[in-house]
């Protein structure tokens, strides 16, 4: 299966990416923490589809699979199958590099092997890092992956995305700092000479809605389609999980901004009009 490219570069444009993270796949019809991550997934898929079937681009950061399962990647790539939209995706700590390379020989690799790619989209480059090391939870950017990283960005012309399944700086989690990037300092001493070229960074791996700014440089992630980390800032021997709903982003890059959008897409409260109710008149 070969990812499809985006459009070309256009000054001026503005791109819709749909950002979504952690769809923790298992085995058709398994469950997860309670839930059912292929259910989940799939109802991500047919929103998308409806409602944001315009976007550009959708990237996914990482933990495609829970136990890097080929059934898992198998799964997975049927879902990919039905969006209607290009696609790009990046690899996770609980992903398998073997057996997703299996499943999408197309996928493009760096010369060592890791699953690292440059996207030309209307917008600039989008770089697609992998941060998974076999064996750890945590993520590692090692010299080879710093290199390549070094080397693109050092080519590279006019505005720059970052997307990794980890964080590459703490959050402020102290369970999820701990398996963090483990190359912190290495990936701040490539990208920063970059920094005033480089837009915004998408992460995936905290299960949270997390946004801000590192070093002037904008970020982002958000809860996972599957199962979500429980907000606790003082638990420092466990991770507590949570079923918070699953949501995906919607985010919109200009030429002067970059607005990111949650949407918890199995919401199903009531919609009603605002605007009928306020006594204060509306911009015609």
């Amino acid at each position: 299966m070969m990812p499809q490219t985006p459009k070309a570069f256009q000054s001026g444009a503005t791109m819709k990416l749909i950002h979504v993270t952690d769809p923790h796949l298992v085995q058709p019809g398994g469950s997860l923490y309670g839930l059912y991550p292929d259910a989940r997934f799939a109802a991500f898929v047919d929103d998308v589809n409806r409602s944001h079937g315009d976007a550009e681009l959708c990237l996914i950061t990482g933990d495609l699979t829970d136990l890097g399962e080929a059934e898992a990647y198998d799964l997975f790539a049927g879902e990919l199958d039905r969006l209607v939209m290009p696609w790009r995706v990046i690899l996770g700590n609980h992903d398998s590099r073997k057996n997703f390379r299996a499943r999408f020989p197309a996928c493009p690799v760096d010369d060592d092997g890791f699953v690292q790619d440059v996207v030309e989209t209307s917008v600039g480059t989008l770089v697609l890092l992998d941060t998974n090391e076999p064996g750890i939870a945590a993520g590692r950017l090692c010299e080879r992956r710093c290199a390549w990283l070094g080397r693109q960005l050092a080519a590279m012309e006019g505005q720059v995305m970052i997307a990794m399944h980890h964080p590459p700086f703490d959050v402020g989690i102290p369970r999820l700092d701990q398996i963090g990037l483990q190359d912190q300092a290495a990936f701040a001493e490539t990208v920063l000479p970059h920094r005033d070229r480089i837009r915004h960074i998408f992460f995936g791996h905290v299960h949270r809605p997390v946004s801000g700014s590192w070093q002037g440089i904008g970020f982002s992630t958000l809860r996972a389609t599957a199962h979500q980390v429980a907000l606790h800032f003082d638990v420092r021997e466990s991770l507590p999980g949570s079923h918070e709903p699953p949501a995906y982003a919607i985010v919109l890059v200009r030429d002067d901004a970059v607005i990111v959008h949650s949407h918890d897409f199995l919401d199903a409260s009531p919609r009603f009009d605002m605007a009928k109710y306020d006594t204060k008149p509306w911009p015609k």
